[in-house]
């Protein structure tokens, strides 16, 4: 969790909070894919919050996010000014990457959200978490959707990663095998590190996107990235991680997860668990 700075001037009556992004969810309820995204009036206070955290954001991806992520987000190029429309932010990507947002009312089953994946579809929340506590959310919101999993889908490589994940869900029918790719999908999509000279970097969503995180990730158990080794942790989304992985490479990554996603299957995901026993 991220810490709970209040941001000066914004009301901290919850309901007011709950109200307005009720009005937003409901816009994406009524969405068909395929149509124009709404356009969403967003208030000064809500550009405010938008503004704080991503300049906050910015200042720590210089020394703490993965040069890759930092090339893929000057792609998106997202900006910090203000909060940016979902579909002039899906235009770019599908320019970048051929991926497209769909506005989501709220969190998405995993099954549904990985499979639209292999559609080239990410779900997208709109509205942004409370001005009261302006560095900390317990649920996506439009900047963790945007500044951590859109500027990752702006790389033809992330993409493709996304993609590959989504399929194995597409291609697997036991909930079992359903929840280890979730897993896996945790510890890279969301949380995932690559090696540097001076220390892992990120480039998973969850922490790029949270201020508080990522001052923290490298005080986690990191190890090397390894999917049998995944079967023995639990995680918890809603605190910061114990443990994390971290990849050689980009490459190390792609042989690693992008081979599981491509290759798995409900008979091998139950061998490789019966096998971690």
């Amino acid at each position: 969790m991220d810490s709970q700075e209040q941001l000066t001037g914004v009301s901290v009556d919850n309901s007011v909070y709950q109200r307005r992004r009720d009005e937003i969810a409901a816009l994406a309820a009524n969405y068909v894919r395929g149509d124009v995204i709404p356009e969403i009036e967003y208030t000064d206070a809500e550009h405010a919050v938008w503004r704080l955290v991503a300049e906050r954001l910015q200042e720590r991806h210089h020394s703490l996010a993965a040069p890759e992520f930092l090339d893929a987000a000057e792609q998106l190029d997202a900006g910090v000014e203000g909060i940016p429309q979902l579909q002039q932010v899906a235009d770019r990507l599908d320019r970048l990457t051929g991926f497209r947002l769909q506005p989501a009312a709220g969190v998405v089953p995993f099954h549904r959200f990985c499979g639209s994946l292999a559609d080239g579809y990410f779900h997208s929340t709109q509205y942004i978490r409370d001005g009261a506590t302006p560095f900390y959310s317990t649920e996506p919101d439009v900047l963790h959707e945007v500044i951590g999993h859109g500027s990752a889908l702006a790389d033809r490589r992330f993409a493709q990663l996304y993609r590959l994940a989504g399929e194995a869900v597409r291609r697997v029918e036991t909930e079992t095998a359903q929840q280890f790719i979730s897993k896996v999908f945790w510890f890279t999509i969301e949380c995932g590190l690559l090696d540097a000279p001076e220390g892992p970097r990120a480039y998973g969503a969850s922490i790029v996107s949270s201020y508080g995180e990522l001052d923290q990730f490298r005080s986690a158990d990191i190890r090397p990235l390894a999917i049998a080794d995944m079967v023995h942790v639990s995680y918890d989304i809603t605190r910061y991680q114990d443990t994390l992985y971290s990849a050689r490479s980009l490459a190390h990554l792609e042989d690693v997860a992008g081979e599981f996603w491509a290759s798995c299957d409900d008979v091998s995901i139950e061998r490789l668990l019966a096998a971690a026993k």
